[in-house]
């Protein structure tokens, strides 16, 4: 047990003992074992890495540290040895006595586990890759430095020292200024200025104000504050500190959705470090500065990641957005003046505090400072979560880190901000990435998501897809929220199915507006996003889904039919084995053929087609196939 901390002094004493007792040039191996690498048994890896250490007699040559998410989802579990940074991916526990053997004991590279790009070229040193070349991790890169269980690891890398230059030297009104000069955008969607927003729940009426981090992260796809939460909670618990001192505010609360339980483990754990080191509770640091935080967990309602909605959840009550007539940060919690930020919003504020307003707004465009955090995932080749700075362009995110699109495919649109968001078609892909010029092209930052999509996707289909989502949940407080999404719904659903009408489209737009001016909260606001933003990149695709009754890019089941072209098809029988409805005949080595009356349209035949073949062809509206093979 480490002795409870009583001055900024004793802090900085402690920090240095730390330090003297680690070895920079020690060998140090760090392994993923964020929720996504867990599910690829990164546990296992670790435990048996420490047992073959222990076997060896080299438990203390080399330090095993079990981190947090390194992004590169794509290739976990994911491992990177210090100090010379060497990578391996997808290990297994099978892997690990070559790892001991030939890397750790000789220095030698284990070829199998190194990175791979899509020309065949091998990088061993994590720098090298292009998945990390072309990010700056600011905020991210310290999460595979740090056991999220140790908070020595987090002090041992500055961490708290930001805390101890605001209670030590700084008053709330210095911080409260540095904030608003570095002009901190908010990473959770809306980009509202924090030092606004901290201001203006300092200077509301009152004497109990609160402070709440929003991690109820929820759109499909989307994984960043988990993964920070997961493995690094120290960072966004000290911007929360320093936030609370700035504004005045003695108590907090962290919203995190039920489904995170390992954010939920490793939050409640850093906690009890903090009261054990005198970091949270009364007289912090001997300052006289008081704080307490309380983990709130959520039913995993999207509609709650709302500021009102969050708060009414907070205290009891149904997650259900109320009228802004008084802004929470007037009256939030019970009434109360309350600000909230999201995870990332947070865990930006230390770095500001350490390393300056000048170094920070260096970083980005003129209206947007600093980096964003991205989970890129959908149709590219190296799929995870991505730091880069404000302004960097999609081009560049999607084919420098992202690795281009699989399988030869071209790329068709992006979209970002999640389900509220808007797609982004091709020929915008230099645009450079922040708020505001995501807001002017019909999409928005959100809170990180970014959906690639190939030329396979139809527009319709993901518009439908979105809609699905938000009307599921939505909470029908409002009229033009729960009606307009399900009158939109409705549409393209008839559109989908083959069943469109002429003006369908015209009403779908007429309902889009009604319902993005007058929903009562950004979820129906911003609902209309991907309709609207599809159909002003894409209309050619709605009106032949309408007109044609065909979905070009073949994915409206109503709208296609499968055939198995007989000058390609060798009669391998593969369709036939797989076919769960038994609507494939044919003789081995002899063209099959596809019962139109039976075929459900699983999918499941074109998929196991060999490659080489390509013989199961999909149809849509008036195509055919070529003449010479009929």
């Amino acid at each position: 047990m480490m002795a409870r901390l009583t001055s900024v002094s004793a802090l900085e004493v402690l920090i240095k003992d730390i330090l003297s007792r680690r070895d920079p040039q020690k060998t140090k191996v760090s392994v993923c074992s964020g929720t996504g690498c867990r599910a690829y048994d990164s546990e296992k890896v670790i435990d048996s890495l420490k047992a073959q250490l222990l076997h060896d007699g080299l438990n203390e040559k080399v330090e095993v540290v079990t981190t947090g998410c390194h992004g590169f989802c794509e290739l976990g579990p994911v491992m990177v040895i210090y100090p010379d940074h060497t990578s391996y991916f997808k290990i297994k526990t099978e892997d690990v006595g070559d790892i001991i053997s030939e890397t750790l004991a000789q220095g030698k590279l284990v070829d199998r586990l190194l990175y791979v790009d899509q020309e065949g070229n091998v990088q061993a040193k994590e720098d090298d890759i292009p998945f990390y070349k072309y990010q700056n991790r600011v905020v991210f890169g310290n999460n595979q430095l740090i056991d999220p269980e140790n908070i020595e690891d987090y002090l041992a890398l500055d961490g708290y020292q930001a805390l101890a230059t605001c209670l030590g030297s700084l008053s709330p009104e210095e911080v409260l200024e540095i904030v608003k000069k570095a002009n901190l955008r908010g990473r959770g969607g809306g980009g509202f200025p924090a030092g606004q927003k901290w201001e203006a729940t300092r200077n509301a009426p009152g004497d109990v104000k609160y402070v709440i981090v929003n991690a109820d992260e929820g759109d499909p796809g989307a994984y960043m504050d988990r993964s920070i939460l997961e493995g690094n909670p120290h960072s966004v618990l000290e911007g929360m500190l320093i936030g609370a001192y700035a504004i005045g505010a003695h108590k907090g609360f962290i919203y995190i959705r039920q489904e995170y339980p390992l954010a939920v483990e490793h939050l409640n754990r850093a906690i009890e470090q903090m009261l054990e080191l005198g970091l949270l509770g009364e007289n912090i640091l001997g300052t006289g500065f008081n704080f307490e935080i309380s983990v709130h967990r959520g039913a995993g309602a999207f509609v709650s990641g709302e500021s009102s909605a969050l708060m009414s959840s907070i205290e009891g009550k149904v997650g259900e957005p109320r009228p802004k007539y008084i802004r929470t940060s007037i009256s939030g919690v019970h009434g109360c003046p309350s600000d909230l930020n999201n995870v990332e919003t947070w865990a930006n504020v230390p770095v500001i505090i350490n390393k300056g307003v000048d170094w920070f707004t260096s970083i980005g465009t003129e209206g947007s400072k600093g980096t964003k955090i991205f989970s890129l995932v959908g149709k590219v080749n190296n799929t995870g979560l991505v730091e880069v700075p404000m302004g960097m362009s999609l081009q560049d995110i999607i084919f420098k880190i992202g690795g281009g699109i699989p399988n030869g495919k071209k790329f068709k649109a992006v979209q970002t901000g999640g389900p509220s968001g808007g797609v982004i078609p091709e020929e915008m892909l230099d645009l450079p990435v922040d708020f505001d010029a995501l807001d002017k092209v019909g999409s928005m930052m959100g809170s990180g998501g970014m959906i690639v999509m190939d030329e396979d996707t139809c527009m319709v289909d993901v518009a439908k897809y979105f809609l699905e989502f938000l009307a599921d949940e939505s909470c029908g407080k409002c009229v033009p929220c729960r009606e307009g999404i399900t009158q939109m719904l409705h549409i393209l659903k008839m559109v989908c199915a083959g069943e469109g009408q002429p003006g369908d489209l015209e009403l779908l737009e007429e309902v889009a507006a009604m319902t993005k001016d007058c929903s009562l909260c950004a979820l129906g606001q911003s609902a209309p996003n991907p309709v609207l933003s599809s159909l002003r990149y894409f209309h050619a695709e709605y009106e032949a889904h309408v007109n044609e009754k065909c979905c070009p890019a073949h994915v409206c089941k109503d709208l296609i039919t499968y055939h198995i072209d007989p000058a390609k098809c060798k009669g391998c029988g593969k369709c036939l084995r797989n076919c769960p409805v038994n609507a494939i005949s044919g003789e081995k080595k002899e063209p099959h053929d596809i019962d139109l009356e039976k075929c459900t349209k699983c999918d499941t035949c074109f998929l196991v087609c060999p490659p080489k073949f390509r013989a199961v062809t999909k149809l849509s509206g008036n195509e055919t196939l070529p003449v010479s093979d009929v």
